[in-house]
């Protein structure tokens, strides 16, 4: 890094920036599916199924992340995974990512290689690559990207499949994400397990494809929070969804941490988003696998019930 210590992007120039981005995600080397990376008027990823899954996502300084909280590299990670959790949800394995970057002209140059890192990294993990994108120059500090996918020849999972009498399951972690901001947001850095968790989610990106050749009816990635995600599935589906509190792990952390903030666990396992977990529908007699837990089944009706109530806690990341 002391090559790029005191350099801001601005002092850089556009030029020098986009070829400092491209060397860095070059190191990595891209997977087979990205015919042409960085360095061109357009990326060439290879679409063997004939179909491309396509996802897009946008994080604002300020309102998704804060660098006081955050490492550039955890941004770089959180910005990818929400996307690339999105192309898993539809049954589809990631491929690339394409990267929007606006960014203030005194934002040192080390901060944003290192979100460079970060992206490719989480990009590496799910399987893909950063394929290419674009930087320009803006007073507020915004990451966007695109995540493309194949589905390898299966149909696609959506969320408007699910019927009465499926299993409803999930893979992945629940509420930890919310539980770290919830510790961040009143001035603490501890526990650092569900800190970390925040700042860096971890889904399941092959339990995606898994759960769709085990005949997953409907699917979604949870970002919003786990009532308000499988609201989404329910209306698509035209049925109501129940999930049972019992079913629900509590972890220790949590516990602990609720006490602490006087805080309900439920409200972040139920209602927190940011951990980017699976949420499926699976017809009854399917033998699911260790990673998947049931939490409720898919009923005549609408909407989701908790208990056979209707859930009073937190319903989950609104934008508006």
């Amino acid at each position: 890094m002391s090559g790029t210590a005191g350099l801001t992007v601005g002092g850089l120039g556009e030029d020098a920036l986009v070829a400092a981005i491209t060397q860095r995600l070059a190191d990595a080397g891209p997977p087979a599916g990205v015919l042409l990376g960085p360095g061109d008027d357009a990326a060439v990823v290879a679409a063997p199924d004939g179909r491309v899954v396509a996802t897009t996502d946008v994080l604002v300084e300020g309102r998704h992340f804060r660098r006081d909280w955050s490492s550039a590299s955890d941004v770089g990670a959180r910005a990818a995974a929400a996307n690339l959790a999105d192309v898993a949800a539809m049954g589809a394995v990631p491929t690339a990512l394409l990267v929007g970057l606006a960014v203030p002209a005194d934002c040192s140059l080390e901060w944003v290689l290192e979100l460079a890192d970060g992206l490719g990294e989480e990009a590496s993990t799910a399987g893909a690559a950063v394929a290419g994108g674009d930087v320009v120059r803006s007073e507020v500090l915004s990451v966007s990207v695109t995540a493309l996918g194949s589905l390898e020849g299966r149909s696609p999972v959506t969320r408007g499949g699910a019927l009465p009498g499926d299993l409803v399951a999930v893979a992945g972690r629940l509420g930890w994400a919310a539980a770290g901001l919830a510790v961040l947001s009143r001035g603490f850095r501890s526990p650092r397990a569900l800190v970390e968790a925040y700042r860096r989610p971890a889904p399941p990106y092959t339990e995606g494809p898994r759960a769709s050749a085990l005949g997953a009816t409907a699917m979604v990635d949870v970002s919003d929070g786990l009532v308000r995600d499988l609201g989404h599935v329910a209306k698509s589906s035209g049925v109501g969804i129940g999930l049972t509190r019992a079913a629900f792990h509590v972890p220790q952390e949590f516990v602990d941490t609720a006490r602490a903030l006087s805080a309900d666990p439920m409200h972040w396992l139920l209602g927190g988003g940011d951990d980017h977990a699976l949420a499926a529908c699976f017809p009854p007699e399917v033998d699911l696998p260790m990673a998947w837990s049931v939490v409720g089944r898919v009923e005549e009706g609408e909407g989701v019930l908790v208990d056979g109530q209707k859930w009073t806690g937190p319903t989950g990341w609104q934008a508006f």
